[in-house]
């Protein structure tokens, strides 16, 4: 496994070079369409007759549990980086816009793109199960924060809306793998979930969201009661691995919690807990973290198209899934900002941005890859790789240029945030 990661390592390194010498992309988009073309150049050189770097790459790729990597290793540290720097006093200011577009928002969508591509998909010669439809709704609803995050750092959007694309995507993903799991347990059980099954579910849920004041709570005390920042970093590594794992001992929400404890860690625990030295050490060390672990998984993003099953049929029902994905997108979340631009605090067209803004990334690929193996599990892998590519790459690269449409927006408006929001807003 050390092995593994040192490749990964390595080929990263090589490739943000590329990208930061030639291409010059956001590195996150950069590397990940570098590493793509890197593998589709390899398909090439197979076709030639040249296949020994082709199959050297897929052993590679086949020896790396994606999901496991994402989920059991990697999320925990990319959740709590990305809330360690949203400030809680205005996210408390937009808790029920955030509310409602994290639950209620996910919850329609799943419905929507499960329902439109049920009954559409057989006009493009693919027949899948009313359940698996959904599944695919579960799993592409949520935005990725690690997508959103990572793109919305330049846009120079206004606050309010920065604010709510970024904490509905710290939320909706702990909501759409809650969803998923029903769903899922549906589909191997073949039964409709009972009252314990929804108990369990909000077991998880709640619990997730206990556990991570909990956890947050103990890390601030622990930190208030010193002043060496390299015991300060480590106590907030540890709360983070340490935590994620206790969250899934108890069956509770690990993705919640990690939000959660970074909102108190980077909240009081900055404020009121460390010293400036440490706050400076504790924030270079996570911009870091976070970087290269955002580096690493956009390049395996990139690199997994040599595994996603591509047909004629499938490639039809690809291209139907986008456009349901994103009409799914603006029912949802776009229609209500329209209507309640007011509510939700919004420039006149906010909607648009908030619609464009729903980028989905690895989680929705490792739960995809997560599915039992079969015919479905390989549509919907390369469904959710279609979408996730179109949303990473067209609409990660066309975002800021709507933003700076707004009014408020820009350099300015860029500004006029980091001075609103305070500490809990890293540099960039």
């Amino acid at each position: 496994m050390f092995q593994i990661a040192v490749i990964c390592l390595v080929i990263t390194a090589l490739l943000a070079y590329v990208n930061a010498r030639f291409v010059r992309l956001p590195t996150t988009i950069g590397v990940m369409a570098v590493a793509m073309l890197l593998s589709l150049g390899l398909i090439g050189l197979k076709a030639l007759g040249v296949a020994t770097p082709h199959v050297y790459e897929q052993s590679l790729l086949r020896s790396i549990d994606f999901t496991d990597v994402l989920m059991e290793g990697m999320l925990s540290m990319l959740l709590f980086a990305g809330a360690l720097h949203v400030d809680l006093s205005t996210l408390r200011a937009a808790r029920w816009q955030i509310g409602l577009l994290a639950v209620v928002g996910t919850t329609v969508s799943t419905a929507v793109v499960g329902l439109a591509l049920w009954v559409a998909l057989p006009w493009v010669g693919l027949q899948l199960p009313l359940i698996h439809c959904l599944l695919f709704g579960a799993l592409i609803s949520p935005t990725d924060p690690i997508a959103v995050l990572a793109i919305l750092r330049s846009a120079g959007a206004p606050q309010r809306l920065r604010m709510l694309i970024s904490g509905e995507s710290l939320f909706n993903d702990g909501v759409g793998v809650v969803l998923f799991a029903l769903l899922l347990g549906m589909a191997t059980s073949g039964t409709v979930p009972s009252t314990h099954e929804a108990l369990l579910l909000a077991h998880e849920a709640g619990g997730g969201l206990a556990l991570g004041v909990l956890i947050g709570v103990v890390a601030f005390l622990l930190l208030r009661s010193i002043d060496n920042y390299q015991v300060e970093v480590l106590l907030t590594l540890a709360t983070v691995l340490g935590g994620y794992e206790l969250a899934q001992a108890l069956h509770v929400s690990g993705p919640l919690a990690m939000v959660v404890a970074g909102l108190i860690v980077g909240n009081q625990g900055r404020a009121l807990a460390m010293s400036d030295q440490t706050r400076r050490h504790v924030d270079l060390f996570w911009e870091l973290l976070d970087e290269i672990l955002n580096a690493v998984l956009f390049v395996l993003l990139g690199l997994e198209i040599v595994l996603v099953p591509f047909s004629g049929s499938v490639a039809g029902a690809a291209l139907l899934a986008l456009a349901v994905t994103l009409a799914a997108r603006w029912v949802s979340v776009g229609l209500p900002a329209a209507v309640l631009p007011g509510w939700f605090g919004l420039p006149a067209e906010g909607w648009k941005v908030l619609t464009w803004g729903g980028l989905r990334g690895g989680i929705s690929v490792a739960l995809a890859l997560a599915l039992p193996a079969g015919h479905e599990r390989d549509a919907i892998l390369t469904m959710t790789y279609v979408v996730v590519i179109f949303s990473i790459l067209v609409q990660g690269l066309t975002i800021k240029p709507l933003i700076a449409r707004l009014p408020g927006s820009g350099a300015g408006g860029a500004a006029e945030g980091g001075a609103q929001e305070g500490g809990p807003v890293r540099p960039h």
